[in-house]
C-alpha cells in the first residue's frame, strides 16, 4: 500500500521513520551490544565501581556467613569478645573500648568523604583535597589501631590455627575477616591520597569532570558499611 503523500511544504525526507527498539529481552540485548541505552544515565566509571562493590559484597557475605556457621555449630566454648578485646586503663579492664574508638574513627571518615564530594562538584579544589586527605588520615588511624589490636592478640597467643582462650577457629575467623577488611581500608587510603593530590594539582580541572571523587567516595562508604556488619557480628555477638 502506498504511503500518504507529504504535506504541502514538507520534504519527503523531513520525517524519517523512527526505529523502535525490539521488545523484551531482545531489546535489552540490542541496547547492551550497541552501548546506546544500557548505561545512558550512568557513567562507565561509576557503573564499574558498583559492579566491583557488588562482587566484593558477595565475598564479605561468604566470610560472615561462614563465621556465623562456625559459631552456631562448634561445641568448644567461644571466647567472650568483651573480655578478649578489653583494654586495661588505669588498672581497670574496659571492654571493647578500642573497637568503639576504631568504629567512631571510621564512621567519621564517611562524613569527611561526603563533604569532599560536595566540594568537588563545587570546583573547590582546596577544600576537596583537605577533606580527602583528612579521610585518608582517619583511615590510616583505623589501620594503625587495628595493627595494635592484632599485635596484642598475637602477644596473648592467638594464632590462625590455635587460640588459648577457647575455640581454635576464633583466630582464623578474626585474622581472616578483619585482615581482609583492613586490606580494603589500606587500599582506600592509597586511592584517596592519589585522587586528592590529582585534585590539588588540577588534573580534573581541564576536563571539568570531578566524578572520580564521587567514585572514590562510593568505595570508601562501602568499606565503612562493611565494618558496621563486622562490628555487629564479630564483636557484639
Amino acid at each position: 500500500m502506498a504511503s500518504d503523500p507529504p504535506a504541502p511544504g514538507e520534504s519527503p525526507s523531513s520525517n524519517p521513520p523512527s526505529v523502535l527498539p525490539a521488545p523484551g529481552w531482545q531489546g535489552i540485548a540490542s541496547d547492551w551490544s550497541s552501548d546506546r541505552e544500557a548505561f545512558k544515565q550512568v557513567p562507565w566509571g561509576k557503573a564499574m565501581m558498583w559492579i566491583f562493590l557488588l562482587s566484593d559484597t558477595f565475598i564479605f557475605a561468604c566470610f560472615l556467613i561462614g563465621y556465623m556457621s562456625v559459631r552456631m555449630t562448634i561445641t568448644v566454648p567461644w571466647p567472650n569478645p568483651s573480655e578478649v578485646f578489653a583494654l586495661t586503663i588505669g588498672g581497670r579492664a574496659i571492654p571493647l573500648i578500642l573497637i568503639a574508638i576504631m568504629t567512631f574513627v571510621l564512621i567519621s571518615s564517611s562524613g569527611t568523604m561526603a563533604m569532599a564530594v560536595n566540594f568537588a562538584y563545587r570546583r573547590d579544589r582546596a577544600k576537596t583535597t583537605a577533606l580527602m586527605l583528612a579521610t585518608a588520615a582517619l583511615g590510616a588511624t583505623f589501620v594503625g589501631m587495628q595493627a595494635f589490636e592484632w599485635s596484642k592478640l598475637i602477644a596473648e597467643g592467638v594464632r590462625p590455627w590455635g587460640n588459648p582462650m577457647g575455640a581454635a577457629q576464633f583466630g582464623a575467623s578474626f585474622f581472616m575477616i578483619t585482615g581482609f577488611h583492613g586490606l580494603h581500608v589500606s587500599i582506600g587510603v592509597i586511592y584517596l591520597s592519589i585522587v586528592a593530590l590529582k585534585v590539588l594539582r588540577g588534573d580534573y580541572e581541564r576536563s571539568g569532570n570531578y566524578q572520580i571523587v564521587e567514585i572514590a567516595g562510593l568505595y570508601w562508604h562501602f568499606v565503612d558499611l562493611v565494618w558496621v556488619f563486622i562490628f555487629a557480628f564479630f564483636y557484639l555477638w
